[in-house]
């Protein structure tokens, strides 16, 4: 795996502006922009929120009233966003208020019990990264406004304007702004190096639940018929040379995002970061999600510019500005990048899952995982 333009890398502040620094503290108070390509929210418009509906007395006697909406009855437009959840965006036409609702009741592979326990889980997940410092410039976590077990399960979040981080990716292949995606992935290194060090723990990391991990992408890709069991035989060899490096074990556990895909990731002006789905956070390594975000970039290149190597100059930057936020930079980085392929592999066999991969490209992402394991 190659690290391309690296050392000569200079830590930069964003020129692209979008929105003001007081809009995103506020950003409930914003109109949604339907039509706004830059947010690029896959959406669908629903129709309105009925008042005989649970969840319209909820949102209108316990949430509105946090964000200063008093008075007149609500009237909320109601969108679906796409996502793994039930996701909707709420809009009371009124106040131009906006909050966003996941549902994590109702889907088909989860048992009631375990939707509540998620909801809780993802609730307490927010409040603790906003406690602990993740609520202002430059890192910020959408703020919880509510959960309620009563309504399947739904927890309400104030809604978050900000720029993903496919669209810069998508910008620098398809036009070539490589700039403004270098200052970017400059930010995103510094938020999960804060997020890192801000949580770092005296546990080492456990290698084995990272190959738990592993085992269960593995068992995925066999049972939907994307690999042969030989070839999934050959990635749990390659799995268990990895367990083996005494290197994976070296490092503390820290809290994770746990699922730092381009869609999960926010900008706004200048170092401006706003995560969401915060679901999967947990102790492991720092490694798994900088690995997460290498390899999503590699995979966003091989997809869309059809050359894995174009991805190289990005990842290097981002890996070289995520280690100058350690004492010993160098040190720092020859840590990383020894455990990088092992999670940046893992990644591509985990994108290689999804039902809208077709199958010549499976195909490749099969391939560099392997490479990148070898």
């Amino acid at each position: 795996m190659q690290f391309l333009a690296l050392l000569g890398q200079a830590a930069v502040a964003c020129s692209l502006t979008y929105r003001s620094a007081s809009s995103m503290l506020s950003p409930s108070k914003s109109a949604f922009p339907i039509d706004d390509a830059k947010n690029r929210v896959l959406m669908k418009y629903l129709g309105h929120l009925a008042e005989k509906d649970p969840l319209y007395g909820y949102l209108r006697y316990d949430i509105l009233p946090q964000l200063g909406v008093n008075g007149a009855s609500p009237d909320f437009r109601v969108y679906r966003i796409q996502a793994s959840n039930h996701v909707y965006l709420y809009e009371d036409r009124g106040s131009r208020t906006l909050i966003i609702g996941k549902f994590f009741s109702g889907l088909s592979d989860r048992a009631p019990e375990a939707a509540c326990h998620h909801m809780e889980r993802e609730f307490n997940n927010l409040q603790h990264l906003r406690n602990i410092g993740f609520n202002g410039y430059p890192h910020y976590i959408a703020r919880p406004l509510g959960r309620n077990a009563g309504v399947n399960c739904v927890l309400i979040e104030e809604f978050c304007h900000g720029i993903p981080l496919d669209y810069f990716i998508i910008k620098a292949i398809r036009e070539g702004a490589r700039e403004a995606l270098f200052q970017k992935l400059t930010a995103l290194a510094y938020f999960l190096a804060t997020l890192h060090n801000r949580t770092a723990t005296g546990d080492r990391v456990d290698v084995n639940r990272d190959c738990s991990y592993f085992d269960r992408i593995m068992d995925q890709l066999k049972n939907w018929g994307h690999i042969s069991w030989n070839e999934a035989e050959e990635f749990h060899q390659m799995k268990e040379q990895w367990r083996e490096k005494e290197f994976m074990g070296e490092d503390n556990q820290v809290l994770v995002h746990g699922d730092v895909t381009p869609t999960n990731i926010l900008f706004g002006d200048g170092l401006w970061v706003i995560a969401i789905d915060l679901e999967r956070m947990k102790p492991a390594d720092r490694v798994f999600d900088v690995g997460r975000v290498a390899g999503e970039i590699k995979h966003f290149f091989m997809q869309y510019a059809g050359d894995k190597w174009l991805a190289e100059p990005f990842i290097g930057h981002f890996l070289w500005e995520y280690a100058c936020h350690f004492p010993d930079r160098d040190s720092a980085f020859r840590s990383i990048t020894r455990r990088v392929p092992f999670h940046l592999g893992m990644t591509l066999l985990r994108i290689a899952r999804n039902s809208w991969i077709t199958g010549e490209y499976r195909r490749w992402l099969l391939d560099e995982a392997r490479e990148t394991l070898r």
